[in-house]
């Protein structure tokens, strides 16, 4: 953990939850050994949601669908969320959840290597949520910039690595050196990235939060 147990252990037992479908569905998932947002990354989200209020949101990574449901919940405006997933096997049951919430109307599931499908969208969104493979996050980047509207937020999550980023390259794993050199580099594109102002925190498993400013003559929001 990148952060102390204990603290970790304490904020999150200040938490409110969720919604009951959401909170049968995030134990649901903990029980399949799904991966799905931490209890501080789902507060934190809840949080910029409200300041951000998108009408247009894309998600990179859906997994079984928590992360785009509790987004379509905590949205205080009614919005659209497109949603990308590669594996196969999630795609069925994520429909099925989001036709339980009653929300299948919002979302648009694209199937496919984001790499590929990213290519395919035009519309710019208002806010943008990555949570797929790691090793990912750079090569989706420009596609990212296109896609993101000016004054837009990226939230990337688990940039941190529970901590190994840090590491020597030769303490870490053989099968993560090329994940954790990609991440790295992804993280030095953001902060130093003359359209972006990025801010890395120690949340879960590490989050970034970058905002796309305007260019000169240019207004926010266009």
């Amino acid at each position: 953990m990148i952060v102390d147990e204990r603290m970790v252990t304490y904020i999150n037992s200040l938490d409110k939850g969720n919604t009951q479908f959401l909170n049968e569905l995030e134990q649901e998932a903990l029980k399949n050994h799904v991966p799905i947002i931490r209890r501080e990354m789902q507060s934190f989200l809840k949080v910029l949601l409200q300041i951000k209020a998108p009408a247009r949101i894309l998600e990179v990574g859906t997994a079984v669908g928590f992360s785009t449901l509790l987004m379509c919940t905590y949205n205080p405006v009614s919005c659209k969320i497109v949603t990308i997933e590669n594996y196969e096997k999630r795609i069925p049951i994520a429909m099925e959840n989001f036709k339980k919430a009653g929300r299948e109307k919002q979302i648009t599931l694209l199937p496919g290597d984001a790499q590929e499908v990213l290519k395919t969208l035009e519309e710019p969104f208002d806010f943008i949520f990555m949570d797929a493979a790691k090793g990912q996050y750079i090569h989706f980047l420009p596609e990212i910039m296109r896609l993101l509207k000016t004054g837009g937020i990226l939230v990337s999550d688990n940039v941190l690595q529970d901590g190994d980023l840090i590491e020597s390259h030769f303490a870490v794993e053989r099968r993560n050196r090329t994940i954790y050199k990609r991440m790295r580099e992804y993280l030095y594109v953001l902060k130093h990235h003359e359209e972006l102002e990025t801010s890395i925190l120690p949340l879960g498993d590490g989050v970034t939060v970058s905002v796309k400013k305007a260019k000169e003559g240019e207004s926010y929001g266009s």
